[in-house]
């Protein structure tokens, strides 16, 4: 039986539609079990493209496996802080993370298209430049007992690449157009009303240069932490991002979701006073970043399946998720380990997809409900609920234990759990 799983995995050939950090990580992934893999992105090239995230330890720990820490640690900031404050800048909760919160591998802070182009380069040298095909579009997909077909369209809806293989994976994000055809009632995505604004700029670095800050409750907050070095040993590429609620999230959103259309700063900077945050001037920071990005803050309810047949759904086109608690990439790079892990068990690739469903899908259903009550950040609502004014002694409004279990309930359900050891120090 294990020497059928071997010879079956070899010559095993997956169709991955979506070029995106889930994409590119399932190749990888796929390559290191020895499964054949093309990859077919919609844009014209790969580019780098987005601003800031965080990567979870449990997610860089499936990315240093595929040997990739050190360009990671060459292009990002290993995350040291977390500071949770009011919206007057009180700190409501702070952790280490990462290494320094006693994980095996760093939480990194990283240009959304810097971790993209590390995945992407390690991509071609490991498969191949004829891997991946960009410019093309999936148009519609067909399966039978032996397969799967694809049919690949260019932007003019010319017929480009007909494909055949033995699994069709639609990592193509959440406007997805394999989840689309799987569920073809399902409508656009839900917006909660939340507006969220993105850049990032050469600036200061400010506590240890590798802090991150949130500051704000669920329907307005301001987020900042460094992403790369600077021009100087003085200054850091610094992230920010501001989060308002602007609408009822009873409507569809204002603009399609798209995280390179560029804000508008008349609509941006009359909330930013609002915000009081210690340690950076963040009023100066944003009024000085010329480009920066605006994107309605939306997901989809969770499915009652991702596989059907020889088909299934990975990160955003499975799970979008609103963005809290650093988890969209990091839940994606989850989904392609195990994905790859089932295929390799499996001794059918239906039998493969539902075992990888079973174990994934409970899961980030969990974590998309999590988000949309604040996940972690909730710490915050929490606490300005009860001082909306602010507060003299934090432990009078919500004790330490109280507001743990808020932030441990969360990390234990995404999947990265503090260290049990160094929280009883802490504790």
């Amino acid at each position: 039986r294990i020497a059928f799983r071997v010879q079956w995995s070899r010559v095993m050939k997956a169709i991955i539609v979506g070029g995106g950090i889930g994409g590119l990580t399932t190749a990888l992934m796929l390559r290191a079990r020895g499964i054949g893999c093309e990859l077919f992105e919609q844009s014209d090239s790969i580019r780098e493209l987005g601003v800031g995230i965080n990567t979870l330890p449990h997610a860089i720990r499936e990315l240093a496996g595929l040997g990739l820490l050190q360009a990671l640690d060459d292009v990002a900031i290993r995350t040291h802080d977390l500071y949770y404050l009011n919206r007057h800048g009180q700190e409501v909760w702070r952790e280490s993370r990462g290494i320094d919160a006693g994980h095996d591998v760093p939480q990194f802070s990283i240009h959304r298209g810097r971790l993209q182009s590390v995945i992407h380069r390690a991509v071609e040298e490991r498969l191949g430049h004829d891997a991946i095909h960009t410019g093309c579009r999936l148009g519609a997909f067909t399966q039978d007992e032996g397969g799967v077909t694809a049919y690949f369209f260019d932007r003019t809806g010319a017929h480009t690449r007909t494909v055949r293989g033995d699994i069709l994976v639609g990592a193509d994000g959440i406007h997805s157009r394999v989840r689309e055809t799987l569920f073809p009632d399902e409508g656009p995505p839900c917006w909660n009303g939340l507006m969220l604004w993105r850049g990032a700029r050469d600036w200061p670095a400010f506590l240890d240069g590798r802090s991150m800050i949130v500051a704000g409750g669920l329907n307005a907050k301001v987020v900042v932490y460094p992403i790369a070095e600077g021009s100087s040993p003085a200054s850091r590429l610094t992230n920010w991002a501001v989060l308002v609620k602007v609408g009822e999230g009873n409507a569809p959103p204002p603009r399609r979701e798209d995280w390179s259309r560029p804000g508008r700063r008349e609509e941006l900077m009359p909330h930013v006073a609002r915000f009081s945050v210690p340690h950076v001037a963040v009023p100066n920071l944003i009024a000085a970043t010329s480009e920066f990005y605006e994107y309605p803050c939306c997901d989809r309810d969770p499915l009652p399946y991702w596989s059907s047949g020889r088909v299934t759904l990975l990160g955003d086109a499975a799970h979008p998720m609103y963005p809290v608690g650093s988890n969209g990439a990091s839940q994606a790079i989850l989904d392609a380990r195990c994905l790859a892990d089932a295929l390799a068990r499996s001794e059918h690739p239906r039998q493969a997809l539902m075992a990888y469903e079973q174990k994934r899908l409970p899961m980030t259903a969990d974590i998309v409900r999590a988000n949309r009550r604040g996940g972690p950040e909730g710490v915050i609502d929490a606490v300005e609920q009860l001082a909306p004014d602010g507060f003299d002694d934090i432990e009078k409004v919500l004790s330490y234990s109280q507001r743990e279990a808020i932030v441990r309930g969360y990390a234990s359900k995404a999947g990265f759990a503090a260290v049990p050891e160094l929280a009883a120090v802490r504790a």
